[in-house]
């Protein structure tokens, strides 16, 4: 079997990758694994800026699986941006498929989230929250043309191992751990009780990587990991990190940090914003307008209906929170600098 899997030096792709690699020929698997990445590391990987050049001559011939797990994660893509980084690629991966070919396509649960065409940029991106999100729909899209096996993956926010906490690369949730312990999160909006769905990366891969290893869908397949009704609050889950981090602290004599006042979408947007537009930085302003955008993913008023069941999300986080502490020790140990406002001059 001769899998392709682009983005293989990302978060999903790193870890899918050396579980792929472990399945064959070790595992049982006649599997041959060819690794794309924009930016190599290592002589193993194939170098290719998707969608922007030609394919290289290495990834001609019949791919038997395709698992497309390159994607630009950033929240704040315009949408000629979102366009060039998430579609564009798609577009030339497909053309490397035939109708034999499996498509694994990794997509965000978000896709099916609730849509509000008032709810921070959505009137930009046709209802959805940001140009990650609506590119990911489209991409969807793009990928139910594929004329021949296809199987989707939805996961929610991704997290550390289970257990160890281990990831390649800090990023997304994490942006929200580095803020607790610098002040920059000065609050946090959203609605205590809203839901907040993560997973952890090894089992995001171990989905994929079912994928890859059985028998091609006969019809199109729609994978979402979520705890469910499982699923941690955004109040548990701000216990979770912010116990964690100072459990952390404690193991080294540094006084904890302060749990952040949790402020409701629709109070923020109405009162606290405009006041803190008057006195904030625009370092602080922009600050406050990266953390806003974790608003829709941590208070959905329902949480997703898992195909994987995510169990204990709270041990997982947990675990990713030490993680990130013992590889960020000078980040996690550091003093908290509270905000202080601006005089504007009359």
């Amino acid at each position: 079997m001769r899998v392709l899997l682009t983005g293989a030096t990302g978060v999903v792709g790193t870890e899918l990758g050396d579980r792929l690699r472990t399945a064959a020929p070790d595992g049982g698997h006649d599997l041959t694994l060819v690794r794309v990445a924009r930016r190599p590391e290592g002589d193993a990987l194939v170098s290719w800026r998707i969608g922007a050049e030609p394919p290289p001559a290495a990834l001609d011939g019949h791919w038997d699986v395709i698992v497309h797990a390159a994607a630009s994660t950033r929240w704040t893509l315009r949408r000629d941006e979102a366009v060039a980084a998430n579609l564009e690629p798609l577009r030339a991966v497909l053309r490397l498929a035939d109708r034999d070919t499996h498509l694994v396509h990794v997509s965000t649960a978000y896709v099916g989230g609730v849509r509000n065409p008032e709810d921070l940029r959505g009137a930009e991106f046709e209802g959805y929250r940001n140009g990650y999100e609506w590119s990911k729909a489209r991409c969807e899209e793009l990928a139910r043309e594929h004329p021949g096996p296809l199987t989707l993956v939805r996961p929610p926010l991704v997290v550390g191992r289970r257990g160890s906490g281990e990831i390649a690369r800090f990023s997304g949730p994490y942006t929200m751990v580095q803020a607790l312990v610098s002040g920059l999160a000065a609050v946090v909006v959203g609605d205590p009780a809203g839901y907040a769905e993560i997973s952890p990366v090894d089992e995001v891969a171990a989905v994929i990587a079912a994928a890859v290893l059985a028998a091609p869908p006969p019809r199109p397949r729609t994978e979402v990991l979520a705890a469910g009704r499982n699923c941690l609050t955004l109040g548990a889950l701000l216990d979770v990190v912010v116990g964690t981090l100072n459990e952390c602290r404690a193991e080294h004599g540094v006084a904890p940090v302060e749990r952040p006042p949790l402020v409701s979408g629709d109070s923020w947007d109405r009162f606290f914003r405009p006041l803190a537009d008057q006195h904030l930085s625009p370092f602080q302003g922009e600050a406050v307008k990266l953390l806003a955008m974790f608003q829709s993913y941590t208070s959905m008023g329902e949480p997703f209906e898992p195909t994987w069941t995510v169990e204990d999300p709270a041990a997982v986080m947990a675990a990713s929170v030490r993680y990130w502490a013992g590889r960020k020790p000078r980040l996690a140990l550091a003093r908290p600098e509270p905000w202080t406002l601006l005089a504007k001059a009359v």
